[in-house]
Order: structure tokens, then C-alpha cells, then sequence
């Protein structure tokens, strides 16, 4: 037992220490813990933060008690209590046992403080909740994560097989980390998506178009206002009707456009625009009993709809009547449109012939300021049906929500995968936010409506998280964001959000706000720093200096399932993310093989005089 001194002074959280040992014969004793010992037993713990020749500056951190450690600093000891540096089964009271013998625990990294400590931290403290990895570009961040992830399956006896992780990989980093992983444990799985249309390299995502809703539409067309929610809304409502041909749904289709046309009829407009906008529907829409060849019927003669429609020279259509009571016929009865369940599979394609239907039904031809707004959810769709970005959603079968989430985890193989990754590094920002966001929808969904709650848990592990998890217009139009949502409900039902990122101050706060665990690596940006001041508890300023200065792969570590805030290096994934800066110093002196694959192909042209004279030559020749 190593006695240091006696206490000369106790102010707020801080007490002194009187050192009684000599320290030019000692190690560095900051971060190293002290125990005030009363004689009746009480244990307060203590961390140096401050040393000199003669005196310690200790933190209060918390206490042993019978039942374990307790942190915080409500009890104080006397000055009687003499202080002494911790003992190792003390220790583990804080950092966890050194050896982990059944599921309740997790290797993390090793301490910097106490050389080759392990820091063993509780799985249920840490996976049952929220946790955001912060620090800088080249920090360790994707290391970290690669880590902590290869830990978790490291034992090749005894590993998480129902575990269900999701990464949305910014920048395709984690596919060499993980990709071998079945080598460890034949049970686990390692399963990759690409965005990568052009040259994939694994299984390229896709997502079954009539398993969204509105709002993942929304997400989709980038919606900027929630006026625009009921135009997808009914073309959702409407593509079942105009996939169908049933006799039932004829007569919604019919009712349907006759709705669209009379609403065309009765706008007031010229005569022209009338036939214009008429001639254009049916062009696009129409049944079998509704169409521009649809026979009028009037005694002694017959004739189409399209030749009623006929503006003559003084601008007006004589038989608008007639063409109004032709199609009004088909209105007797208002169809109520149903929301789809899920049953019935349709493509983009269909989706934007539905849109085009639900513009003019919803009035776009008859308001320019209606028009403004609607048809650019119109351009926007057209623009996906013709874009790479199409193969998404080009499912090949019919499939249930369910059955989708099951072929997520599933590889080729038939086996069951614990890690899936999203490659999202071949998509532009807007719809790689989209498919995070409709891909983590799907999940939470599925586990609130799942019939034992929080029976299948699923991680959630956003790269570059300030990209995506922001706070943006979603609550003000669809009244909620996902993200918000899943911190502040997921964890009941078994959804956990892990927040990678870089720029913790461009978060939604209220996502970070929910985060229990924080593991912070080297950050530098002032505005970051103030942020992680205020949102993180237990920080000091002491530690928020350290966080500018820390090598890359260090960090300190707090929250729920860290008893104290806990400073340790994350070691070395094996194998690494492709996550590594570019070599410079290697690569600028070797030979320059893009710039001669490029030359292979590229002739130089003549110089100017080699050019004429050749040119001169030509001419000579041809006369």
C-alpha cells in the first residue's frame, strides 16, 4: 500500500495533498487514481489532476462502496483520511474486470494512464443505448469503429450471432475490415452494398418502391413543403388504381379522370386551353369508356369525344355542352382512394404516371401558383425514373417488409450477416440522405410494430453523420425527423443510433442530446469544442484541453457505460478501413503510371512549322 501524504486543503471538488514521497523516484502521476480511506471505511476516489515536488491536486471521481463503485462527488473525505493510490481490484471497479468470462462485458482499448490496463466496459451500458465517436479528419474515427467492432466478434467460441449492424459507409472505407470476418467464427457474416451502378463491387442496393410511404417520397423528391405531401400522397393512393383493370377499378379510373376533366371544363379558360389541356389527359389517361375516341351518340349522328372538342374560328367550342354532359356521366360517385399496404409492387415508372394524374387532379392546370410548386415534384421524379439512381428501386420480385428486412441480414450463401454495410460513397449527398434516412425509417417502423419489443435489436452506424442526422426541414414538413425520432423512442424498441462524425456542432442537437456514451477523439475546431462543452456531462476544462493534443487513436471516453471519463488508445483494427491519408511522400517519386496509361492513348500534335509545311505539301499534291 503506497501512502502519499496528508491532506492540507479541501476546496469545492479539489483537495490537496501534502506528498510525502519523493518524485524524482516516481512516474508521471497525473490521471493516476487515490483512495481517501477513513477509519470507518469510507473509500473516496480521487484522480491527480495537478503535481509538483511537494503537493498533488487531486478530483474527487466517486466512491466504493459494498455494492461497487459509485461515481460522482456527493460524499467528501475528512482530514484524517489518508490518501494512498488505488489497488487493482479497486480498479476494476471502475475500468472492468481484466478478464472477460461471459457476455456482459466488452474490451474497449487500453488505458493510457495504466500501462496495458484494459478498459472492459459493460455491453448492455453501451449497446443498449445511443453513442456518438467524435474527432477530427485523422483522428481514428473509422479505426474506432472497425475496432470496436472486430472486438465484438473476436472470439471465434462464443460470438454475437443475432446481432444486427448497419453501417451508412460515407466513403466505402469498411468493406477491408470486415469482409473476412467469417474467418473468425464460421457463424458470422459480413454482408456489403454498393451505389456503385456502373462497376459494383457487391451486391448493388436495392430498395422495393411500394414498401415506402409519403413520406420516404417526400425524402426521395426532396419536398420543400408540406403542401407538396398531398400530391405524392394521392399518386400513392392512385398507382394500384391505374395498374389495375378489373371492372371495379374501371369505374374508378373512370370517375377519376372525369373528376380531373370537369374540373378542366368549368376553369373558365378559353376555349383553346380547354381542348389543350383535355386532349393532353386522355392522351396520357384513359379507359376503355373514357378516351378521345369515345362515341357521342345524339339522334341521326355520331361523333368522338375529340371532335366535340372542336374550337372554331370565333374561339369557341360549340358542343361544350355536350362534351360536359358526356363526361360528367362518369362522376355519379366519389371513389374513396385507399392507402397502399404494401401488396401490391409497382416501379418508378408507375409512380410517375401517377404523379402526373395526381397534378392535375389536385388542381395544377387550374392555379399557376399551384403549378409552381407541384410540377417541380413532377421534374424531379422524371429525373430519377431516367437516372442511374433508378436501379434502387428496380426490385426484381414482389417482396413484404419483413421479408425485405430478413434478405438484408442475408447473404448470398443463405446465412445470417451481423454486419451490413451501405456504401453510399457513389451517390451525391442529397440521396445518400435519402437512403439513410428511408433505410432507418423502414428498420424503426418495423421494430415498433414488432410483437416482441426490442426482440431483435438493430444498430444503426452513421459515417460522416453530420451529413445526414442534421437538423433540417423535416420536423416543419413532415412533422418529424427520423433521427430525433429513433434517439429519443428507438431504444425501448431495440433501434441504436451510433453518430460518427467530425462536425458534432452541424448534428441535431436533439439526436446528439439523446446520445449515453461519447467517445471523443483529437478535436481542434473551436465551435466543436464549445459544442462538445455543452453537450457532453462530466467535461472538464482540463480535459477539453487534452482533446486538441491527442494522438490519433487516443481518446477519452464517457457516458453510462464509462464510470469516469476514461482516457485509453483504441489499438489498430486488423485488418484497417480504407481509411488511411494518401502516401505523398510514396507516391510522388514513383513513376507516373496514370499520366503513361493516360499518353498511351494521346498522340501530341506537330509543332506549328511541321504542321504548315505538311499542310503546304497536301495542297501542292491536290493541284
Amino acid at each position: 500500500m503506497c501512502m502519499l501524504g496528508t491532506i492540507v486543503s479541501i476546496v469545492g471538488n479539489t483537495i490537496t495533498i501534502k506528498l510525502s514521497i519523493d518524485m524524482t523516484n516516481q512516474v508521471n502521476l497525473v490521471g493516476i487514481h487515490v483512495i481517501f480511506e477513513d477509519a470507518n471505511d469510507t473509500k473516496i476516489v480521487g484522480e491527480i489532476v495537478d503535481v509538483d515536488q511537494t503537493s498533488a491536486k487531486v478530483s474527487i471521481v466517486g466512491e466504493v462502496l459494498p455494492t461497487g463503485f459509485l461515481p460522482g462527488f456527493s460524499a467528501k473525505p475528512s482530514f484524517r483520511a489518508k490518501p494512498r493510490l488505488i489497488k487493482s481490484d479497486e480498479l476494476e471497479l471502475i475500468f472492468g474486470k481484466q478478464q472477460i468470462t461471459d457476455h456482459s462485458q466488452i474490451y474497449f482499448g487500453l488505458s493510457t494512464v495504466y500501462r496495458n490496463y484494459r478498459i472492459n466496459v459493460n455491453t448492455n451500458q453501451f449497446f443498449s443505448n445511443h453513442f456518438a465517436i467524435l474527432g477530427n479528419t485523422g483522428s481514428g474515427k473509422s479505426f474506432t469503429v472497425s475496432r470496436l467492432l472486430q472486438n465484438i466478434f473476436s472470439n471465434p467460441k462464443n460470438a454475437p450471432e443475432s446481432a444486427n449492424i448497419f453501417i451508412f459507409d460515407a466513403y466505402g472505407e469498411y468493406i477491408n475490415a470486415f469482409q473476412n470476418i467469417n474467418q473468425i467464427n464460421p457463424n458470422i457474416y459480413y454482408k456489403n452494398y454498393s451505389t456503385n451502378v456502373a462497376s459494383p463491387e457487391s451486391e448493388i442496393l436495392k430498395i422495393p418502391l411500394w414498401l415506402l410511404g409519403t413520406d420516404d417520397i417526400a425524402q426521395l423528391l426532396g419536398v420543400t413543403t408540406s403542401s407538396q405531401l398531398p400530391i405524392i400522397d394521392k399518386a400513392l393512393k392512385l398507382v394500384p388504381i391505374l395498374k389495375s383493370n378489373d371492372e371495379k377499378t374501371l369505374k374508378q379510373k373512370n370517375e377519376i379522370i372525369a373528376r380531373a376533366l370537369m374540373d378542366i371544363l368549368m376553369s373558365g379558360k378559353d376555349s383553346t386551353k380547354i381542348r389543350d389541356q383535355i386532349t393532353a389527359v386522355l392522351t396520357n389517361f384513359n379507359t376503355k369508356d373514357l378516351n378521345l375516341q369515345s362515341l357521342i351518340i345524339q339522334p341521326g349522328y355520331n361523333r368522338t369525344l375529340q371532335q366535340l372538342l372542336y374550337v372554331d374560328k370565333t374561339g369557341k367550342m360549340q358542343e361544350m355542352s355536350l362534351v360536359v354532359d358526356f363526361v360528367s356521366k362518369f362522376t355519379t360517385e366519389e371513389s374513396e382512394l385507399k392507402t397502399p399496404d404494401g401488396t401490391i409492387p409497382f416501379t418508378l415508372k408507375d409512380l410517375e404516371n401517377a404523379m402526373d394524374f395526381s397534378l392535375i387532379s389536385e388542381g395544377v392546370l387550374k392555379s399557376d401558383k399551384v403549378f409552381d410548386y407541384a410540377n417541380i415534384l413532377s421534374v424531379r421524379l422524371h429525373t430519377l425514373v431516367n437516372g442511374d439512381a433508378a436501379q434502387y428501386f428496380d426490385y426484381p420480385r414482389m417482396i413484404s417488409r419483413e421479408d425485405y428486412i430478413k434478405s438484408l441480414v442475408t447473404t448470398s450463401l443463405g446465412k445470417k450477416a451481423q454486419i451490413v454495410n451501405f456504401n453510399i460513397n457513389y451517390v451525391d449527398d442529397r440521396m445518400a440522405k435519402a437512403l439513410t434516412k428511408i433505410i432507418s425509417k423502414m428498420l424503426f417502423d418495423f421494430a415498433c410494430e414488432y410483437k416482441d419489443r426490442g426482440g431483435i435489436p438493430f444498430h444503426i452506424i452513421i459515417e460522416e453523420a453530420h451529413r445526414y442526422v442534421q437538423k433540417d426541414a423535416d420536423e416543419e414538413i413532415l412533422g418529424y425527423n427520423i433521427f430525433d425520432r429513433i434517439t429519443k423512442e428507438g431504444r425501448k424498441y431495440g433501434v441504436l443510433l451510433g453518430l460518427i462524425t467530425q462536425r458534432p456542432s452541424e448534428l441535431s442537437e436533439t439526436s446528439i442530446s439523446q446520445c449515453s456514451n461519447f467517445i471523443i477523439l483529437r478535436t481542434l475546431h473551436p465551435k466543436d469544442l464549445e459544442y462538445i462543452r455543452n453537450m457532453v456531462p462530466s467535461v472538464s476544462s482540463a480535459i477539453m484541453e487534452s482533446l486538441k493534443t491527442l494522438q490519433p487513436g487516443n481518446c477519452i471516453a464517457f457516458g453510462s457505460a464509462f464510470k469516469v471519463p476514461t482516457a485509453m488508445h483504441i489499438e489498430r483494427p486488423n485488418p484497417e478501413p480504407l481509411s488511411n491519408s494518401a502516401n505523398i511522400q510514396n507516391i510522388w517519386y514513383q513513376p507516373g503510371t496514370f499520366y503513361q496509361s493516360a499518353t498511351t492513348t494521346y498522340q501530341k500534335p506537330a509543332d506549328l512549322a511541321a504542321l504548315q509545311a505538311s499542310l503546304t505539301t497536301n495542297v501542292k499534291e491536290r493541284g
